[in-house]
């Protein structure tokens, strides 16, 4: 395989900010350099100065594609790849290709040129990125249809945005420079407002800042840039569980909301050896308020606290670090300075906060005091202790000794190995203990300078100072291992205990738990590895650079032996970054148990969802059956019997006897090609086979279509010439107004009406709607949802007259150009069927921009620039 082409894309707030022009342009920049550039598409929209832009660049002719009786033109994926330039230019990143092409989307075609080598220059919206569709919906009104993940827009080289103002961007709109003049009024009143404009481009600048960010700290990386740069603040808090999180929580959030668009992060520090501080439930809600505030919580691995947060400040980048005022008492301070008093000293150019709080000064228990027990610094202060005391205290001994009998110098010695076992444990108060005795001997017991003992008594005392120097450091000692256990089963079981309530509450997300995994350990990758016929998979992972197979892993744990839960053949749990002591693989499997449970949760969930569909295609086949036997065999006996009847030697018929048999046969045979219509369009639909082409569409147009097979004594219409168009697909949308309508004159005796009009206040803003108003029996509130299932008739329809589908159809058919069917109640008795269709592009609140209009007329063509 060759060397994958590079991608540049254009990324822009809104339509007409100029991404198409600077595609082109940057095209004729570099094809004035030498470089062989194509144009694979462009959509120009009607605009004169991107349309000369494309100048004297090749221009690859496109593909014309049928599709339901109509002629699309489409990029030709294959002409490029055969004309093989050095650059394609393909506009509309996220457009759908018409069914029939090679592939979908035409960020698919795009992901085929750049394997094949090919450089390609593109553009997109900001509001057809995945990630922000809801976010544009609820600023403009308008869901789009036609989205493309943000993973996609991130693969490429080079994002460039190009920005331009609300106010620019109305000017150009208002000199003609993106819509004809009888657009242009609609479009400043509706989609382009200074407000809709304001909030995309802010969309916009953020999503291209976050992807800057990323790449800022991919340099970082690469290069080993550990101080931090101030290009973005980012807050850190650091929290132990203790009761000043909250406190610490509502600081940092303060201060993130005055640096503005800025990060906050919470880090907690965990020793090696599953010491602690701090109370999980405190912990737990502290974590709920952090992330009520926008924040996130990490958790990392470290026996010295205040270089585990500054490596983590330095590793996000961060600016700002907050801390709490320490709760050791005074006293303590003597043992060492502190957190606070280590960062702020090591802290560099990041800038640290130390917050007071209510709890300062009234200690921090046992577990405080007890997690610096063993720990590196703390032994190798107790050798240091151990091989330099004993000589210092036999040089301060020694001008006193005339003045002080041996027993005192005993007890002095006694006093240091007990100092030194409260620092390094056993062995060092061992050493110091057994020099301690030495030197007593050499140089205090009689005959001095010598190891001889000459009285009975300074024999007993040097042995009774070794007992009580060998004990008192086994307690200590021991003392200190117990507390690291109970310290250690703590965490152990604090760590369980979130596993189990994350099984009480259900869930189900691998990468979540990976990424638990990671925190909990301190290593810097975990994936779930599956064994496939080719070797090993990744099934999920979590942090950089994951293991490929198990024998990469630092640390591995088997989740399933033989085949998975999910049905995938053996399983294993591997970390990479550090090697795990033998302790802590019992909670590692506590996780691969976990994870077995996700995968037999997953599994079930898809056969549930499997059995479920089962279940309705049950359903449908029963009804459909019942239909079959009742409903379908009615016209076609009434059509066997007049053809019978036309047919027989016996009787000669008289001129209006046949006719009458005649337009019997023709209204049976309309009655069955309507029920087996319904029939196919319910099954499009339940197959999820419906796919629209939605266009601006005049109702004065569709409605009398969709009229055309009910008499015309019994509908009146009142549909104005002036109502806006509404964007959808003509066809579907008469298949489904004519369902209703003629369900309505079904149920009615008087005239049916069929009205339409523009809501433009409240709620429903921005929308037209059709209603169909019948005088019939009307249907009860409870039932009013019930008559859209499919293969219902409640009771009150006339027997053999239809199989139920006509309002599910319908209701099927306008929820996928975008619109809503609802019944209510008629006024005076009857039933109403309201349609609530959006508008076309350019003609209200709730439209994209105007240049939906397809090109060549009347003909849906799909290729727009659509918000």
């Amino acid at each position: 395989m060759g060397t994958r082409g590079t991608w540049r894309i254009y990324l822009g707030a809104a339509p007409g900010v100029g991404k198409t022009y600077a595609m082109l342009n940057e095209g004729r920049r570099r094809a004035g350099r030498g470089t062989d550039v194509v144009v694979g598409f462009a959509e120009a929209h009607g605009r004169a100065r991107t349309a000369e832009q494309i100048g004297d660049l090749e221009v690859v002719p496109r593909r014309t594609v049928r599709y339901r009786g109509a002629e699309f033109t489409e990029m030709d994926l294959d002409a490029v790849l055969a004309r093989r330039p050095q650059v394609a230019l393909v506009d509309e990143l996220a457009h759908t290709n018409v069914p029939g092409c090679r592939n979908a989307k035409r960020w698919q075609d795009i992901e085929v040129l750049l394997e094949a080598g090919i450089d390609v220059i593109s553009a997109v919206n900001i509001q057809h990125l995945e990630s922000l569709n809801d976010v544009v919906e609820r600023i403009t009104g308008v869901r789009q249809r036609e989205t493309v993940p943000d993973a996609v827009v991130r693969r490429a080289e080079q994002v460039e945005l190009v920005d331009m103002t609300p106010e620019a961007l109305r000017r150009r709109l208002a000199h003609g420079n993106v819509y004809g003049p009888e657009k242009v009024d609609a479009a400043l009143a509706n989609y382009f407002r200074t407000g809709n404009l304001t909030a995309l481009r802010e969309l916009a600048l953020l999503w291209v800042a976050d992807r800057v960010d990323e790449g800022l700290a991919r340099y970082r990386d690469q290069h080993g840039i550990t101080e931090p740069w101030e290009a973005r603040e980012r807050i850190v808090v650091a929290l132990t569980g203790g009761p000043e999180g909250d406190t610490l929580i509502r600081r940092a959030a303060r201060i993130a909301a005055r640096a503005g668009r800025s990060d906050l992060l919470a880090v907690r520090v965990v020793h090696s050896d599953g010491l602690a501080e701090g109370s999980p439930r405190a912990l737990a809600r502290q974590r709920a308020l952090l992330e009520s505030l926008g924040g996130t919580y990490h958790q990392v691995v470290g026996d010295d606290v205040a270089t585990a947060l500054l490596e983590f400040a330095r590793g996000v980048n961060a600016t700002q670090l907050v801390l709490g005022s320490s709760r050791r008492r005074g006293w303590q301070f003597l043992l060492a300075p502190g957190v606070g008093a280590a960062v702020a000293r090591e802290s560099g150019e990041l800038d640290v906060h130390i917050v007071t709080h209510e709890h300062v000064g009234k200690g921090r228990g046992i577990a405080g005091t007890a997690g610096s027990a063993l720990s590196r610094r703390r032994r190798a202060a107790g050798w240091v202790l151990a091989l330099l005391g004993p000589p210092v205290l036999t040089a301060l001994l020694a001008g006193i000794s005339e003045h002080v009998g041996l027993v005192t110098d005993i007890l002095f010695y006694l006093a240091l190995t007990v100092g030194v076992a409260l620092a390094g444990g056993l062995w060092p108060a061992v050493v110091a203990a057994v020099l301690g005795t030495l030197l007593a001997n050499w140089f205090f017991t009689p005959p001095f300078h010598t190891l001889t003992i000459a009285g009975l008594q300074n024999t007993v005392a040097l042995l009774i100072f070794i007992g009580v120097a060998m004990s008192v450091s086994s307690v200590v000692d021991l003392a200190a291992r117990r507390t690291r256990q109970a310290a250690q089963s703590s965490a152990e079981a604090e760590t369980l205990s979130m596993l189990a309530t994350s099984v009480l509450r259900g869930e189900k997300a691998l990468p979540a738990l990976l990424e638990r995994v990671r925190e909990t350990f301190g290593v810097s990758s975990a994936v779930l590895l599956a064994r496939g016929g080719a070797g090993w998979e990744a099934v999920e992972a979590a942090g950089p650079d994951p293991c490929a197979d198990p024998g990469q892993a630092e640390a591995r744990v088997q989740v399933a032996e033989g085949e998975a839960p999910d049905g995938r053949g053996e399983m294993v749990l591997a970390l990479r970054g550090r090697v795990l002591p033998a302790a802590d693989r019992r909670v590692l499997s506590a996780f691969a148990a976990q994870a077995a449970a996700v995968l037999e949760w997953r599994r079930l969930d898809e056969q549930a969802a499997q059995a479920r569909r089962l279940a309705e295609g049950n359903r449908i086949r029963t009804a459909l059956l019942a239909a079959v036997s009742h409903d379908l065999r009615t016209p076609l006996a009434s059509i066997k019997a007049a053809v019978s009847s036309l047919r027989a030697d016996d009787v000669t018929w008289a001129p209006e006897d046949e006719a009458e048999l005649l337009a019997s046969i023709e209204e049976s045979s309309d009655r069955l090609d309507g029920l087996i219509g319904n029939l196919l369009d319910m099954s499009r639909l339940q197959t999820g086979a419906v796919v629209p082409l939605t266009r601006p569409v005049a109702l004065d147009e569709v409605v009398p279509g969709a009229l055309r097979g009910v008499p015309v004594d019994r509908v009146e219409v009142e549909v104005p010439e002036t109502l806006p168009a509404v964007a959808a697909d003509p066809g579907l949308l008469e298949r489904a107004l004519a369902n209703v309508v003629e369900n309505a004159v079904r149920h009615s005796r008087e005239t049916v009406l069929v009205s339409a009009g523009e809501l433009r206040f409240g709620r429903g803003a921005g929308r037209v709607e059709i209603r169909v108003a019948d005088r019939g029996p009307g249907v009860p509130d409870t039932a009013k949802e019930q008559i859209f299932a499919p293969f219902q008739r409640l009771g009150d329809s006339p027997g053999g007259t239809g199989v139920g589908l006509g309002l599910a159809v319908a209701r099927g058919f306008t929820e996928a150009v975008g619109g809503t069917l609802y019944a209510e109640d008629t006024p005076g008795g009857g039933l109403t069927m309201v349609f609530a269709l959006p508008l076309a592009a350019g003609d209200g609140d709730a439209a994209g921009p105007p240049d939906a209009v397809p090109a060549g007329g009347a003909t849906p063509d799909r290729r727009r620039e659509t918000p």
